[in-house]
C-alpha cells in the first residue's frame, strides 16, 4: 500500500497535471487572468502559435469579430444593443489582466440578435519564440450569456456559462473548419476544476486543458485537415475520468433541481 501511495502522489498524479512537453517555456507560468481589481477571473483555456498577423487573419476567417475598444461611444452602444435587441457584432469585452498587462486582442462571435450573449476571447502574447520557433499566444475563450450584476462589486456586466471547455472547443473547431490550422495539441492548463468562480464571482468547470491551434503562416494561407498531436496516454486518461464524473455531477445536480421542483 505504501508503494501503490507512493507511485499514486508522486508519479501518476503530478503527471496528470502537468505535461508542457510541447511548449516548454510555459512551464510555471501562472494560467488564470486576474480582473483590475487582482481578484481571479477567467482561467486560460485556448492558445495559438503563430506572428500576430497570423492570428489577426486566422480569427477573421473563422467568422469572428475584433471587438471595439471600450469607449463612451462603444459603451452606450452596447447598453442600446443589450436593452433594444440590436445587432453589435464588435462589441467591446472588459478588461482582464494576465501578467499584469490587459488582453493584447480580443474577438468576440455573436450569439443572437443582440451583444448580451455572445462567444469570446481574450488572448495575450506570452512568448516570442516557442517550441516552432513562432510566438506562442494563450487566451480566455468563453461563453456570455446574459448581462447581469458582478456578485463581487456590484457592477454591471457579463455572465458568463460554466462549461468554459466548451468554448474553447468551439474556437478551436471554427478555426479548423476555416483551413487556418497546421495542427492542434493540448499543454497544461489551471488543471480540473469542477468549482471554479472568476472575477465576476460566476461558477465555471474546466478539464483544466490549453487546447493549442498552430496557425498557417502568412495572411491567406490555408492548410488541409489539421494534425491531432496525441495527448500523453495519462493525459488521455485523466480527461476521461473526468469528462465522467462531470456528468455524473451535471447529472445528479439536474436530478436534484427536479426534485426540489
Amino acid at each position: 500500500m505504501l508503494l501503490a501511495y507512493a507511485g499514486l502522489a508522486y508519479v501518476l498524479l503530478p503527471m496528470a497535471w502537468t505535461h508542457y512537453e510541447r511548449q516548454k517555456g510555459l512551464a510555471g507560468l501562472p494560467m488564470a487572468t486576474r480582473t483590475a481589481l487582482g481578484i481571479p477571473g477567467d482561467p486560460l483555456n485556448i492558445g495559438l502559435v503563430g506572428a500576430e498577423e497570423d492570428v489577426v487573419c486566422a480569427v477573421h476567417a473563422a467568422g469572428w469579430f475584433p471587438a471595439d475598444p471600450i469607449t463612451w461611444r462603444s459603451s452606450l452602444k452596447i447598453i442600446g444593443s443589450v436593452l433594444f435587441d440590436r445587432p453589435y457584432p464588435d462589441a467591446p469585452v472588459s478588461t482582464l489582466f494576465y501578467d499584469g498587462r490587459r488582453e493584447d486582442l480580443a474577438f468576440e462571435r455573436p450569439d443572437g440578435a443582440s451583444a448580451d450573449r455572445r462567444n469570446h476571447v481574450r488572448l495575450w502574447k506570452v512568448l516570442k519564440r516557442g517550441e516552432e520557433g513562432r510566438a506562442v499566444w494563450l487566451g480566455s475563450a468563453t461563453f456570455d450569456r446574459d448581462v447581469g450584476f458582478n456578485r463581487y462589486t456590484g457592477q454591471v456586466t457579463h455572465h458568463i456559462a460554466p462549461d468554459i471547455d466548451a468554448e474553447r472547443d468551439l474556437l478551436t473547431s471554427d478555426l479548423a473548419a476555416a483551413g487556418v490550422v497546421e495542427a492542434i495539441y493540448e499543454v497544461s492548463g489551471i488543471g480540473p476544476t469542477l468549482d471554479g468562480r472568476n472575477g465576476e464571482g460566476d461558477a465555471y468547470h474546466t478539464d483544466g486543458e490549453i487546447k493549442v491551434s498552430r496557425l498557417a503562416e502568412g495572411c491567406g494561407a490555408k492548410t488541409g485537415q489539421p494534425v491531432m498531436l496525441a495527448n500523453p496516454p495519462v493525459i488521455d486518461l485523466k480527461n476521461m475520468v473526468w469528462q465522467n464524473a462531470v456528468e455524473a455531477l451535471l447529472g445528479w445536480q439536474d436530478k436534484n433541481w427536479q426534485d426540489k421542483n
